[in-house]
């Protein structure tokens, strides 16, 4: 099979910033509370109007930018997203569309904090099998559109963003391995009821506030840090690695005390971990996506180096990629 890499990546994140110090004033919280529990001190908040689709193009337009690739040429368009802009059409068709990438096969996938990892994983294998030459990878959400800004366990952790990435067949390196999981028994400590099949729209289920994600934090913080630790293991063996083969690791970021408590299951040091919860909270799928991003463009990550994307989220599902960048 052909090796696959990323050859651009690109990030938006809205311009509104909500702060600790907001938020103080919206439920019973303070900054110190919010700080010590996950490490988040500000996250960003769409604008009036704006939509998951709107800030994917401007992070899928970036990423396109780094490249030689021309929106027209591409093969695949895959956005991962818990926050379409409508049930459908799919967000990728909409930002197909919107870049005139007529060419493109173009749909959504639901896994998400780990969309991102999944998305990649998924157009790796178009690539590498001949199917596609060329994909855009985008996770990109509007967590805000489905916070409950009346519960203070939940409305402090989420933020607005999008991330994405373009793939391509690569000469040397690219993506060493992939590994991936779910477990559906576990899928009622993080969902959101109401809006499906399950629960439409009705008076009912507007007044008992269904709309709204629901989660139940401390059982969802030790299975995270296992299940990222677990996952970051299984793709390294898969890769032929160790921990001590890794020069950055780009997490999930929903909590600060889980990240550094993977951390030291995997006996990495806190230098190895690139962070941006502080900024922008839990973006689900675009926490990891733009984290790579700004990691590249801070030259956290240089050519060369071993690269470790992982992350957990609702489903329960969870993902990790290596990549020599």
């Amino acid at each position: 099979m052909k090796k696959v890499g990323i050859i651009g990546v690109g990030e938006y994140l809205p311009k509104k910033v909500l702060t600790n110090a907001d938020l103080e004033k919206m439920v019973d919280t303070s900054d110190e509370w919010i700080t010590t529990r996950t490490g988040i001190k500000q996250r960003r908040m769409v604008g009036r109007g704006e939509a998951t689709s709107d800030l994917a193009i401007k992070a899928a337009k970036r990423a396109i930018a780094e490249t030689s690739i021309k929106p027209e040429e591409l093969d695949l368009i895959i956005v991962a997203t818990i926050t379409p802009d409508m049930a459908f059409p799919s967000v990728a068709c909409l930002l197909q569309n919107a870049l005139h990438a007529k060419h493109a096969i173009s749909f959504d996938i639901s896994a998400a904090c780990a969309g991102f990892v999944y998305a990649i994983a998924v157009a790796q294998q178009f690539i590498a099998r001949g199917g596609c030459r060329n994909a855009l990878v985008v996770g990109a959400e509007v967590l805000s559109s489905i916070t409950d800004w009346k519960d203070r366990n939940t409305c402090v952790l989420f933020g607005d963003g999008a991330g994405a990435a373009v793939l391509a067949e690569a000469k040397s390196g690219g993506i060493l391995s992939t590994y991936l999981g779910s477990d559906g028994s576990k899928a009622d400590l993080l969902r959101l009821p109401g809006g499906g099949s399950r629960h439409p729209a009705t008076q009912a289920t507007i007044k008992k506030r269904l709309h709204f994600i629901k989660m139940q934090g401390n059982e969802l913080f030790k299975l995270a840090v296992t299940t990222m630790a677990n996952a970051a293991q299984q793709a390294l063996k898969r890769a032929g690695m160790e921990c001590k083969d890794i020069d950055m690791v780009i997490p999930h970021q929903a909590n600060m005390r889980i990240i550094l408590a993977m951390a030291k299951k995997l006996g990495l040091a806190k230098e190895k971990i690139y962070f941006n919860i502080a900024k922008y909270g839990n973006m689900s799928s675009a926490s990891t996506a733009t984290a790579l991003c700004e990691a590249v463009k801070e030259g956290r990550i240089k050519k060369g180096d071993v690269v470790l994307l992982d992350a957990f989220g609702s489903g329960l599902v969870w993902g990790a990629c290596v990549i020599r960048w």
